[in-house]
């Protein structure tokens, strides 16, 4: 499915349960990544499996063929905004969850609280660029302003969260920067977390 933003297109694979959906989950890639990556498959096979509706957006810089968003923050928050508008629309009265991985984790902590989220899932949240501690992004997770999960791996060299500035960190041990090493305990940590946090 493709969305038209006021960016570009984005791509839209969407896949649902068998009865109704308990929940819209809509998560996107990191900067340089799709939306194949083993830990949002894996997520999205749990979350379908559990009964809800799991959105992978490729979002429009990528379906035009370059490798990187750029600097800018705006231009991805805005396509991105429009994509969870137009897919919300066909699953009215769901809790509404924004998940990323990485570059894409921070996106839906900065669009959370405008695009009315019930929940944000973060996979590998880049606390830094590697090696600059200083320049912290925590700030994003401070200002979801809803319920939020992190999972990062203990050995990221972008850096884990502080436990303070998440409703709830999962460090995975062993785990670098591509949750790649068990992607499906990676989605057991997500759909445990989503069941109780949203009370399903």
């Amino acid at each position: 499915m493709q969305i038209d933003t006021p960016r570009g297109p984005a791509r839209v694979d969407l896949d649902e349960p068998e009865g109704p959906p308990t929940l819209l989950l809509v998560i996107t890639h990191g900067a340089g990544g799709g939306v194949d990556a083993p830990d949002i498959l894996a997520v999205r096979d749990a979350v379908v499996a559990s009964g809800g509706a799991v959105a992978r957006v490729t979002q429009p810089y990528r379906v035009a063929g370059r490798a990187m968003p750029g600097s800018a923050t705006r231009p991805q928050d805005e396509a991105w905004s429009a994509v969870v508008t137009a897919v919300r629309a066909r699953f009215p009265g769901v809790p509404l969850v924004l998940a990323g991985r990485s570059n894409g984790a921070r996106v839906a902590c900065r669009t959370a609280r405008p695009l009315g989220a019930d929940a944000v899932v973060a996979l590998a949240f880049p606390l830094h660029p590697p090696g600059r501690p200083e320049k912290s992004r925590a700030d994003e997770l401070r200002a979801t302003g809803v319920a939020t999960l992190v999972v990062n791996g203990d050995r990221d060299p972008f850096g884990v969260p502080d436990p303070a500035d998440a409703t709830r960190l999962v460090v995975r041990p062993g785990e670098r920067h591509d949750l790649a090493k068990d992607p499906a305990a990676v989605a057991d940590a997500v759909v445990a977390w989503l069941t109780s946090a949203l009370g399903g």
